[in-house]
């Protein structure tokens, strides 16, 4: 099988870190024997690529073949379904479904194509598809693993007295709320004052387990998120977990001790965190996540695809059987 895997989000030298659940799954898939392409639209870089990345998606296929396309993200959906040739495969992958101007485009593309993939059942029910496939994103379970926290503490060169709070990703877009992390930490300091924020963005995929392993709880205070891969690593790597219950995070975490729902009220924000810290024990979240391991994810994706070139090619042996049978054809 071959499929072209078109997306607006991807790792690049000056973005490691951008959109690596997408690379991740790329990879995986290949490693389950099926050959994949990426066609990257930077809309980041310069809006205009995605004007610029019609002419370019026509260009490529006049010179290479497919069974199917597989698009991420809404944008990267409108360019691949400007054909008519191949099948397309769309995954949302959060809050873009019902969130901003972005919702209705969603909508508008959504029943265009083939099959529809979204990672939460919240997504699912918002974006009014019933037909919607849920496949969490997955995640590589050997490279998100415990390890010694004196170590990966030595090779960060960050304090080994402090009780460090891990902050992961791009703090300076609105949604993610780093004014509620700052507000919160603030009054945390009060009463824990050996705590501290550790702001990791901007780093490198290979680089996040360290951070993880390092650190004493994770925090989380999102206006929104689908199934955000930072709790489900940190679940991996056995990291205590404070978040708001935004996309499938209470799924997640479930009942994981030393893992707390709060608000988005910096205070009590800072009280969860507490809890978290002054229990001072790894959780066992990398027991509950065994299901949402890349293999498994790629694989029920794979069958996806083959869903959708066997339903294809039963719509062309049907269409030609008609056309054998059509009795206008002898008039």
């Amino acid at each position: 099988m071959r499929v072209l895997a078109l997306t607006n989000m991807y790792p690049t030298p000056e973005m490691p870190a951008f959109a690596t659940f997408v690379r991740n799954q790329v990879e995986s898939v290949r490693r389950e024997g099926v050959e994949v392409d990426v066609f990257f639209v930077n809309g980041r870089k310069n809006g205009l690529n995605y004007l610029w990345g019609y002419p370019r998606f026509w260009a490529w296929l006049a010179t290479h073949r497919y069974d199917l396309i597989h698009a991420h993200y809404v944008f990267s959906g409108l360019i691949a379904r400007a054909q008519f040739l191949y099948p397309v495969v769309l995954t949302h992958h959060g809050p873009e479904v019902f969130k901003t101007w972005e919702a209705l485009p969603c909508r508008i593309i959504t029943p265009l194509v083939d099959r529809v993939i979204v990672r939460t059942q919240e997504m699912k029910e918002r974006l009014g598809c019933e037909r919607a496939e849920i496949i969490p994103a997955g995640i590589d379970l050997e490279l998100f693993e415990p390890r010694p926290r004196e170590e990966c503490r030595r090779s960060l060169d960050l304090p080994g007295d402090k009780k460090l709070v891990l902050w992961a990703g791009e703090y300076f877009r609105p949604e993610k709320r780093f004014d509620i992390v700052e507000e919160a930490l603030s009054r945390l300091k009060q009463r824990v004052p050996d705590a501290e924020l550790v702001l990791v963005t901007g780093k490198p995929h290979s680089a996040v387990p360290l951070y993880m392993n390092a650190c004493d709880a994770l925090l989380l205070v999102s206006d929104a998120e689908g199934s955000p891969n930072v709790v489900k690593e940190a679940m991996a790597c056995n990291l205590p977990i404070v978040s708001v219950p935004v996309g499938d995070v209470p799924q997640i975490i479930g009942n994981t001790e030393g893992c707390h729902l709060c608000s988005q009220d910096p205070q009590d924000v800072a009280d969860k965190l507490e809890l978290a810290l002054k229990r001072g024990e790894r959780t066992d979240g990398r027991n509950r996540i065994g299901h949402l391991e890349m293999g498994l994810i790629s694989r029920r994706i794979i069958s996806l695809y083959e869903d959708v070139v066997q339903e294809r090619r039963r719509r062309g042996l049907a269409r030609l059987r008609w056309w054998h049978r059509d009795p206008r054809r002898d008039h």
